[in-house]
């Protein structure tokens, strides 16, 4: 027979439970309520909601395929969505990992052409490294900007997102341009540089052991260290932590360095895990998607995994939903966003 609870020990299971219970029934409602409003625009437009909601919840564990499809759109999301609630922390917004995930794909590709003829265990890393590095700078230069002129990193970021993607289409086409692609691509990287896969079919890469693995570091780092105890308080009140003896200026710069390394090595894992070459476009939509992850995180880094697969079933649901139903992929994006209105909504109410 089991022991009976103590009154205190009942009184601090109750708190743990109403605790848990006030945490994450916001996040639940939101979802609920997200998920009801769109349905009510699917069945005016003339579908079947349970079919449409069936395929895009579903899609990504009905076979063996469609959860490695998740799996790998969900290492980018995961990474992109770091980029940004790591310079989130600090007080600063990071809206450059687009730019970011190409630049870094651009170094992952120059070190897989130049060095195309190494060993694997000396090319992947470098391919690896290169992409973090490029991606990195790229988040130094708004950071820079930041610290000489004090312009703003939102702007700062968006803009060079513009001139990345000049970028990649001048790598792609002038440099180590593929004359049989139809569309702008480089040449392979050498096979030494593409990551080893954990299954081989369907093909799933080590990139998302790493990305899992990166993804505990920053949760470390931001939660766990002095160092990202700095970043917090930053974050919270600059003015304060400056009283205190903390670098504000430092901080920022070094919030949005890693945002860009972390972004860039997006990049680099797309390039060495799936596409194996530089693809005009490969960014596909993961800025918009990891800034909605990270909003919808609340900034917090351990939740972000979780929402970001979450994020990644609803998209290969969509495109399962569009094949099958010819529903508009972008009512997803309509899910998305109101479940992020619902969040953000749920603060406000619980706040009053």
């Amino acid at each position: 027979m089991a022991p009976e609870l103590s009154p205190e020990q009942s009184t601090k299971t109750g708190f743990n439970l109403k605790a848990v219970a006030e945490q994450f029934g916001p996040y639940l409602v939101a979802v609920i309520a997200a998920f009801i409003a769109a349905g009510i625009f699917i069945g005016l437009m003339g579908f079947d909601v349970l079919k449409a909601y069936n395929t895009i919840l579903f899609t990504s564990f009905r076979t063996p395929n469609g959860f490695v499809q998740t799996l790998l759109k969900f290492v980018p999301l995961l990474l992109q969505a770091l980029a940004f609630t790591v310079p989130l922390a600090a007080g600063k917004f990071n809206i450059g990992g687009e730019g970011q995930l190409i630049v870094g794909a651009i170094g992952a590709t120059a070190a897989g052409i130049i060095f195309a003829d190494l060993p694997p265990v000396l090319l992947l890393p470098m391919v690896i490294l290169a992409g973090a590095l490029f991606g990195a700078i790229w988040g130094a230069i708004p950071a820079w900007l930041l610290y000489q002129f004090n312009m703003n990193e939102i702007l700062t970021t968006v803009l060079l997102n513009f001139i990345s993607f000049s970028l990649i289409d001048y790598v792609a086409t002038a440099i180590w341009r593929d004359p049989a692609a139809g569309h702008p691509t480089t040449v392979p990287i050498g096979s030494g540089g593409q990551l080893p896969l954990l299954i081989s079919s369907p093909p799933l890469h080590t990139g998302l052991i790493l990305a899992l693995l990166v993804a505990a570091a920053v949760y470390i780092y931001t939660d766990r260290t002095s160092a990202g105890y700095e970043l917090v308080v930053t974050g919270a009140n600059p003015r304060a932590a400056g009283v205190y003896g903390i670098s504000v200026r430092r901080i920022f710069i070094l919030s949005l360095v890693i945002g860009g390394m972390l972004a860039g090595l997006s990049g680099a894992i797309e390039v060495s895990g799936n596409h194996h070459r530089l693809i005009e476009g490969m960014q596909s939509n993961f800025l918009l998607l990891g800034i909605i992850i990270g909003l919808i995180a609340r900034g917090n880094n351990l939740a972000v995994p979780f929402v970001a697969f979450f994020i990644a079933i609803l998209e290969v649901g969509a495109s399962a939903m569009q094949r099958t139903l010819q529903i508009p992929g972008e009512m997803v994006f309509i899910v998305e966003a109101l479940i992020l209105l619902f969040v953000l909504l749920s603060d406000v109410v619980r706040r009053r």
